[in-house]
């Protein structure tokens, strides 16, 4: 538990911000695969739902708009959710300033690995269910999560960019320096490019998962994915309680023998 409190507290490192970003990576694939099984559409994948919002609008296609402008407004309501709670947190010198929006996260997904069915059947007003936007909401979310986090170096709902950063570092260490000229050497950024690769594997690996998990046990396989993130949330959330008063402290090993 103490491990996962610096995965989540306000004090950043480079190796905290890459732990979470590959956990988060891992349940994003989990979740965006699962949803696919389901809905046959990517929630995360918001190039393709703009581009799906201009098709729509060209061919006067209202379902097809709809359907976009839902998952883009979830999608976008999500980050401006994660937003308040950091920054709220943040003015508040609270210890989980980055774990409030993964326990909404949690909260959010608990009840839909649970229920999720019901979900596929409630109606909404963008042509969608309520399944389409709660995913596209929760990706949103956890997608802001990241890139606070990690000061926008670390997208994990989506690949483009990961795989972007791998390409061209890819380029880079193929490149032959002829020219041996002091500061012309063109060299790769090796910590980029393991960060490009190992984001992308483990949303990829969470994605087998999640669809082995969609396909074999259902909507209750996001339970697990839900538990991860009450774990990497709740050890700053009870720090805080505890500081508040809500909470009695926690005794020490001398206190205790004292």
């Amino acid at each position: 538990m103490r491990r996962l409190r610096f995965l989540t507290s306000r004090h950043r490192a480079a190796s905290t911000n890459m732990v979470l970003g590959l956990l988060l990576a891992f349940n994003a694939g989990a979740v965006n695969a699962g949803g696919f099984l389901l809905l046959h559409m990517y929630t995360s994948h918001m190039t393709g739902f703009a581009s799906q919002l201009a098709d729509g609008l060209v061919l006067g296609n209202s379902k097809l708009l709809l359907n976009a402008l839902g998952a883009v407004l979830a999608f976008l309501s999500g980050a401006s959710v994660c937003a308040v709670l950091v920054n709220w947190a943040r003015q508040h010198h609270l210890h989980s300033v980055f774990a409030l929006p993964l326990l909404l996260e949690a909260a959010l997904m608990f009840p839909f690995g649970l229920m999720g069915a019901v979900t596929l059947t409630w109606a909404t007003p963008f042509a969608v269910p309520l399944t389409v936007l709660l995913l596209s909401f929760i990706m949103g979310l956890q997608n802001a999560v990241a890139s606070k986090t990690s000061g926008g170096s670390i997208r994990t709902t989506h690949m483009t960019g990961n795989i972007t950063d791998l390409g061209m570092e890819i380029g880079k260490l193929l490149y032959w320096n002829r020219k041996r000229a002091p500061g012309s050497a063109v060299r790769h950024d090796h910590t980029r490019m393991r960060r490009a690769a190992g984001l992308i594997g483990m949303f990829v690996l969470g994605g087998v998962m999640g669809a082995l998990g969609f396909k074999y046990a259902g909507f209750v396989c996001v339970v697990p994915l839900a538990a991860l993130l009450l774990a990497l949330s709740v050890p700053p959330l009870l720090r805080d309680l505890r500081r508040s008063g809500l909470l009695p402290p926690r005794f020490t090993k001398s206190q205790q023998h004292g």
